[in-house]
């Protein structure tokens, strides 16, 4: 009889052993969860912020950026006519940013829905320079400048008008 009982004790101490082995595991796979999630919600945001800083980086890349041809240099600024050139030669361009979709959208003052071509600029709001419905879109406002023929009586001159605009930018993180 001494001999059965030896032999229960020690499958209770290994069932016990294997039970806690048990516990342990799912312990550590609830913590790895909960590490991948944070991990995943981190890499969301860093996303995010690369993708605005991307718009950002394009609206004053030397394709879009005003520069000084409007007086002093201006942050988040485009030059709409360079814009309009862009569209027009896009297929050079095609993987130069790396970006799927690239628009950029008046918002004030507002003018019709329509997409910007060579016979209805400036009365236009969408200028649409790669057209691609892939990626997540992010966009961030810029100030839309454009030199306009001003014509009086007695002389002709440019005026600088500036609207308010949103760059668009869609791309596979």
């Amino acid at each position: 009889m001494k001999n059965k009982i030896g032999q229960l004790k020690i499958q209770q101490m290994a069932f016990m052993l294997v039970a806690v082995i048990i516990f342990f595991a799912f312990v550590g796979m609830a913590f790895l969860s909960f590490q991948l999630s944070s991990i995943r919600d981190s890499a969301g945001t860093l996303e995010e912020k690369n993708a605005l800083l991307l718009v950002t980086k394009l609206s004053n890349s030397p394709e879009f950026s005003c520069g000084k041809s409007f007086g002093n240099a201006k942050a988040n600024c485009i030059d709409a006519d360079k814009v309009m050139a862009l569209k027009e030669n896009i297929e050079k361009y095609s993987n130069f940013w790396g970006v799927e979709n690239i628009e950029v959208i008046k918002i004030y003052p507002p003018q019709t829905n329509e997409e910007c071509t060579m016979e209805n600029y400036p009365e236009c709001n969408i200028i649409k320079i790669r057209d691609s419905n892939k990626g997540i879109s992010y966009s961030n406002f810029v100030s839309l400048c454009r030199k306009e023929k001003v014509t009086s009586p007695e002389t002709e001159s440019l005026q600088t008008k500036c609207e308010l605009a949103k760059l668009s930018v869609s791309y596979n993180g």
